[in-house]
């Protein structure tokens, strides 16, 4: 049989021909409408199943598909009840839509689609909303998930699995089309991208409003990010949203909903100052993935490379006398230290030998094992411990490993970081969230370590403790707070508070909220007052919101209290989610055309569309997926067989794969559902096939360049915060030996002097990157200050005439 039109790698058509999405912004809250456009050209019937990512705090609060001229909007329903009405439409020859969301991870859907008659097309309208996470640059950044990498799903955990195939993204069979429409009461004043964008458009003089469109031609090789920057952005606000006219006063949905986003100011005098203790445990993710290229146009930096080079920084950056540990992990995992030791010239560069050696050699990505290990160390009195875990995120079990993390929460902070595209947000936001910690993200040509260093930077923040957050409203109104307890504050982070607001309250009325804590020892406090009247325009976008974040909580408390309750918690949750219209892990989206049109005739195919796959090896032909070292009992949630270059994932959506589907009554058994594997994106070229993982991939790989200047630099320093007067110091300043010593006033010793020229090395010459060596310059102004050493303005002015600087001696911190 000749197709025309889309194929997959097995030459077999592809039902989804197009996806546009369309995104507003209004401030720091994005709403998402995708819309996707299935076509039949098959002779048979399709059921088209398409599992894809999604932001793993997304509120998907509609979902609706049109066939000719008919509209069906799909409703929430509890998740084993809309299956079963899925079924049933399709085994009767009506038409079914479902969406549900993976049991194992909430950024994971799943989409069906039933029952598309020969020749007939279908649009899908898919809706979500979502809060813009604050970088470190105060930007604003939404990620459009358009990669699903493997999850490593390891031995024992919980569910079953669906199946969805993938391809190199450059084979992706289907379109993407992107539009962005940006406003808020602050002017914009960029938006920046690492995919192609059309010039930004301004709608107004004011430049509040904005629009931008991806250029076409996405090669669907990244994830679509957008950076957004406002002038004088981050102030306190409060929104306060109208109830549902139709909703019940007393309810969720009934009455109005506020959304408070915080910004703490802390006290300068407490801010300059970093503490000077803490137990850093750092946990580096080995799996065969960290071997792929930071950026497919740079295939040279690896992700393990800069994982390496970045513990280089946050080595030599860690305060004399706090405590540390390094652990690696892939199948099995491993530490440099039995426990975690104190901090010296001795132990860093014991680590730091270890740390040059670590490869992208130690199989799936099993993160639980070590997690539960480092728990159950002791924690070392009066030194706070500090987690901090890099990984590219293609865990199975992400609500497993989350539970863990928040279960300690008590003694620790956990800082994530999610390295090249496609990494899990639900696992790497998870952590951080439950951890009392900070996420990053680290894609395309992002550096990896800035934005480690602000993490640091963070974490030697003194902790705040005791926060409190109180209401002061008219006295017919009450609270209902949605979110969980504010449990940490960062300098210049949003914190984003949800409640409910019940009773009638004057028009003019006002509303006011206090938050306390505790700051290095110093009572502090912000307040944030706001009016109580509904804001214009914002439709249900904060009761979703609020909704979304009580149901998360929820389903948090009944993974927790699994086996030990009578089904309370859920019975809640699936009702919220039903009445709220916003989708969990209990229910699903499920639409059926009821329409008098004539039942649907003969055998059902099914066909599994492909999600993009950024992964080089694992989807070329011929590569085993042993390739990794995975062990046997372990495998894959992209499955263990790779043929064709077609590599099967799965995920569990409490569903199984295969239904034997009735289409219009009785059929013969052999002509219930016939199962096709379709493919998704690959980033980066094909690999050479390995019979099996040696050295021989390693070799094969590109060898790594000359070790950056600044970071040859920065290896040469000392524990204590010094550089010694020797070769390797000349060498890195791009000076001879004899050069470097000859101007050295006699009255100052080797040590001060080579710290102070290598101070303005760093002030001079790397300037842009300064956040990346702060915290270790710090430390060796403060190593300079305790000497008292004699003529150190004598050695800055023969500094910066050596090196050809015009640095300042204040500038150095001396």
């Amino acid at each position: 049989m000749n197709h025309c039109g889309l194929l997959t790698a097995k030459k077999e058509p592809v039902p989804l021909k197009s996806i546009e999405v369309e995104l507003e912004v209004r401030d720091h809250v994005a709403t998402v409408v995708s819309t996707l456009l299935y076509e039949n050209k098959e002779d048979k019937p399709l059921e088209a199943v398409f599992v894809f990512p999604l932001p793993g705090d997304a509120a998907v609060c509609h979902f609706s598909a049109k066939i000719g001229q008919t509209q069906i909007v799909a409703e929430v329903k509890e998740k084993q009840k809309a299956h079963e009405e899925y079924d049933d439409a399709l085994s009767s020859g009506q038409q079914a839509f479902l969406l549900e969301e993976s049991d194992q991870s909430p950024d994971i859907f799943s989409l069906s689609v039933g029952s598309l008659p020969p020749g007939e097309s279908a649009s899908i309208r898919l809706e979500y909303v979502t809060e813009l996470a604050v970088q470190a640059d105060d930007g604003l950044r939404f990620c459009l998930p358009a990669v699903l990498n493997p999850r490593y799903q390891p031995q024992g955990s919980e569910g079953g699995s669906v199946q969805v195939t993938s391809v190199p993204a450059s084979l992706v069979p289907y379109s993407l089309s992107f539009s962005a429409r940006v406003s808020s009461p602050h002017p914009i004043s960029k938006v920046e991208s690492k995919c192609s964008l059309d010039p930004l458009q301004y709608l107004n003089t004011e430049k509040t409003q904005a629009t931008v469109k991806l250029a076409a031609g996405h090669k669907f090789d990244r994830d679509v990010e957008l950076l957004i920057y406002y002038k004088d952005a981050h102030q306190p606000t409060a929104v306060v949203e109208a109830g549902q006219a139709s909703a019940k006063p007393g309810t969720l949905m009934g009455d109005p909903v506020v959304m408070l986003s915080l910004y703490p100011e802390f006290p300068q005098a407490v801010m300059s100052s970093v503490v000077s203790c803490g137990e850093f445990v750092f946990l580096i993710d080995r799996s065969g993935s960290m071997d792929f290229p930071m950026d497919n146009r740079n295939q040279k930096e690896t992700r393990i490379g800069s994982a390496r080079d970045t513990l280089l920084l946050l080595l030599k950056s860690l305060p004399m006398g706090c405590y540390f540990n390094i652990y690696s992990f892939g199948s099995s995992y491993q530490h440099i230290f039995p426990k975690s030791v104190e901090y010296n010239e001795k132990t860093m560069e014991e680590a730091l030998k270890k740390v040059e050696e670590m490869g992208a050699n130690l199989g799936g990505t099993e993160i639980l094992k070590p997690l539960k290990h480092i728990y159950s160390q002791p924690c070392i009195p009066s030194q706070p411990r500090q987690l901090f875990v890099f990984t590219d995120g293609e865990v199975g079990n992400t609500k497993e490993v989350i539970n863990l993390v928040r279960d300690n929460s008590g003694s620790h902070r956990c800082f994530s970081f999610g390295i090249g595209e496609g990494a899990s947000s639900a696992l790497i936001n998870g952590l951080a969230k439950e951890g009392g910690g900070h996420a990053q993200f680290i894609t395309g040509t992002d550096r990896m370590q800035p934005k480690v260093m602000q993490s640091l930077r963070f974490a030697l923040q003194p902790a705040v403790v005791d926060i409190s957050v109180t209401w002061d409203l008219p006295k017919a109104v009450s609270v209902t707070v949605l979110s969980p307890p504010i449990t940490t504050i960062f300098q210049g982070q949003r914190s984003l508070v949800y409640a409910q607001l019940t009773g009638q309250s004057p028009e003019a009325a006002e509303g006011c909220v206090t938050v306390k804590y505790s700051l290095a020892g110093h009572p502090s406090q912000n307040q944030l007052r706001f009016s109580l009247k509904p804001a214009e325009d914002t439709g249900l976008t904060v009761h979703r919101l609020g909704a979304r974040t009580l149901i998360r909580s929820l389903e948090m408390e009944e993974r927790e209290r699994r086996g030990q309750q009578d089904g309370r918690v859920k019975q809640k949750v699936v009702e919220l989610s039903v009445q709220s219209g916003v989708s969990s892990s209990f229910t699903a989206f499920i639409a059926v055309n009821k329409s008098d049109s004539k039942a649907i005739q003969g055998p059902l195919l099914r066909r599994n569309v492909p999600a993009p796959r950024m992964m080089t090896g694992c989807c070329v032909p011929g590569y085993p997926s042993s390739l990794y070292g995975a062990p046997p009992m372990g495998n894959f949630m992209m499955g263990r067989a790779v043929s064709q270059s077609l590599f099967t994932q799965s995920y569990d959506f409490g569903a199984p794969v295969i239904r034997s589907v009735m289409i219009g009554g009785a059929v013969p058994q052999s002509l219930s559902t016939q199962s096709y594997d379709f493919a998704a994106p690959v980033m980066g070229s094909p690999l050479p096939s390995f019979g099996s993982f040696d050295n021989s991939f390693a070799a094969a790989m590109p060898k790594q360049p000359r070790r950056d200047p600044l970071l040859q630099l920065v290896s040469l320093q000392k524990a204590s915060g010094c550089w010694l007067l020797e070769p390797a110091l000349a060498a890195a300043l791009g000076k001879t030996s004899e050069e470097v010593e000859n101007p050295k006033p006699s009255a100052v010793n080797k040590e001060v002097w080579a710290t102070i020229l290598a101070l303005i090395w760093l002030h001079g010459f790397k300037s842009d990157v300064q956040d990346e060596w702060e915290l270790l310059a710090m430390k060796a102004a403060s190593w300079l200050c305790a000497q008292k050493a004699p003529c150190v303005t004598e050695c800055v002015e023969a500094g910066n005439a050596l090196l050809g600087c015009k640095v300042q001696k204040d500038s150095l911190g001396i």
